[in-house]
């Protein structure tokens, strides 16, 4: 099987910030999370909160969206042509995308281009509460082997090099940027 990881590898963007801008624009008064969301953001950068912590936080603006589903399926019919093409022509039915986004903001897109296997970061889509961890870093791998224990990764694709612990799994990991994939 083939892993990747979904924002700035085989989609073209960051889809949680873009989906924010998306709120932003047909409700905006989300605007009012603005605060609560700086704060969270400066206290991210000192480490007196965590990834997962600074996330719940932005994730605020979720309260204010009255029929979130309704907006998910909008916001994927305006940017589901963000998948990147080489993705879309090396495709396999067994495929896994493995995000630190959050699992309802990506359940749709999966859907729409035939990928079966998401791991993401379970966010209530109410809410924005973290059911768990951020999958990020090394809880990528914990979430892969509690899913897919005695699989092999084949090959294993990723914009950012803070994904190492998997890449380490694969027989063969990639780094993308932009359009160019390169051996890790």
């Amino acid at each position: 099987m083939n892993v990747y990881d979904f924002d700035k590898t085989i989609y073209d963007g960051d889809s949680t910030i873009d989906f924010y801008f998306y709120c932003l624009k047909k409700h905006p008064k989300i605007i009012l999370c603005l605060p609560i969301q700086l704060y969270a953001a400066v206290k991210y950068k000192l480490k007196v909160i965590d990834k997962t912590n600074f996330k719940e936080k932005f994730y605020c603006f979720l309260k204010k969206i009255p029929d979130i589903d309704m907006e998910l399926n909008c916001f994927w019919d305006k940017n589901g042509y963000r998948i990147k093409e080489w993705y879309k022509n090396q495709k396999r039915e067994n495929d896994v995308i493995i995000s630190a986004s959050p699992e309802f903001l990506l359940n749709g897109i999966c859907k729409r281009i035939g990928v079966n296997n998401l791991i993401a970061s379970q966010v209530d889509k109410r809410t924005g509460k973290y059911i768990g961890v951020n999958c990020y870093g090394k809880e990528k791998t914990r979430r892969f082997y509690q899913k897919y224990q005695y699989e092999i990764i084949d090959e294993f694709y990723s914009d950012s090099y803070s994904d190492e612990p998997m890449a380490k799994l694969a027989k063969k990991s990639f780094i993308v940027s932009k359009d160019i994939i390169k051996k890790w």
